[in-house]
Formats: C-alpha cells, sequence, structure tokens
C-alpha cells in the first residue's frame, strides 16, 4: 500500500503540481506586500487617503472592513494581469504557431539506409554511401 503511494507522490505530475502551488502562494505573497507597500500608499496619496485598510463603515454595531476587501481586490487583480501577460499571451502565441503548420524548410534529410543526417540536396549518404532518392 505504501509502495503505491510512494510511486504516486514521485511521479512528475505530482512534484510539478506542487512546486508549481508554492512557487504560486510565494507570488501571491510578493503582489499582495506590493500592493499594500507600493500600489495602495500611491493610489491613496493620489485619492488623499494613504492606507485603504483602514476603511470600514459600520451597520448596527457590525464593522465591516471594505478597505482589507479592496487590497486584496488589487492584489487579485495584479496577479490574474501578470498571469495573463506573462503567461497566458505567451503559450496562445506558441500554440497558434504549432497549429498554424508553418515550418522552416528542412536543410536535412534521412538517409533511406542508415538513417542519419544528410543536406537535402545530397545524391548519396556520407555515412553509408548509398545512392538516396530525391
Amino acid at each position: 500500500m505504501l509502495k503505491g503511494f510512494r510511486e504516486f507522490i514521485l511521479k512528475g505530475n505530482v512534484v510539478d503540481m506542487a512546486v508549481g502551488v508554492v512557487m504560486g502562494v510565494a507570488f501571491g505573497n510578493v503582489v499582495s506586500a506590493a500592493v499594500k507597500g507600493l500600489v495602495t500608499p500611491l493610489i491613496g496619496a493620489l485619492g488623499g487617503t494613504p492606507d485603504f485598510s483602514r476603511f470600514t463603515f459600520t451597520v448596527n454595531g457590525s464593522q465591516f472592513m471594505i478597505g482589507d476587501f479592496i487590497n486584496s481586490l488589487i492584489s487579485f487583480l495584479s496577479v490574474a494581469v501578470v498571469v495573463y501577460f506573462v503567461v497566458i499571451v505567451p503559450m496562445n502565441k506558441i500554440v497558434n504557431k504549432m497549429k498554424s503548420g508553418k515550418t522552416e524548410d528542412p536543410t536535412e534529410k534521412a538517409c533511406s539506409e542508415c538513417l542519419s543526417l544528410i543536406p537535402i540536396a545530397a545524391k548519396r549518404c556520407k555515412f553509408c554511401s548509398s545512392v538516396v532518392k530525391n
């Protein structure tokens, strides 16, 4: 039973996913810190309030921390923008390029006898000297 669990854990996909989650959390923390320490004060300086986390309103004795929500929303939007422009847009370009079928003209071909790569214009293989058909 433990052998199967060990094989599952050591699969590349599980390890890659775990690393991705850890990196995602770390990246989210960096963006949250940047929003809290740089973006929010900058917006606050322009708007007159230096810290959104202090924005609150009270209804029937219950205090609503709307400022923390605004900080979290700015952090989320910042992460979403970065992920979109750094990951999604380049991946879409790569996928579209692969789907379009545009390939570069090959400069080499495989010899039919020994499967070595030889120039396209070659009449004989330079490795096995067999006649190559074009």
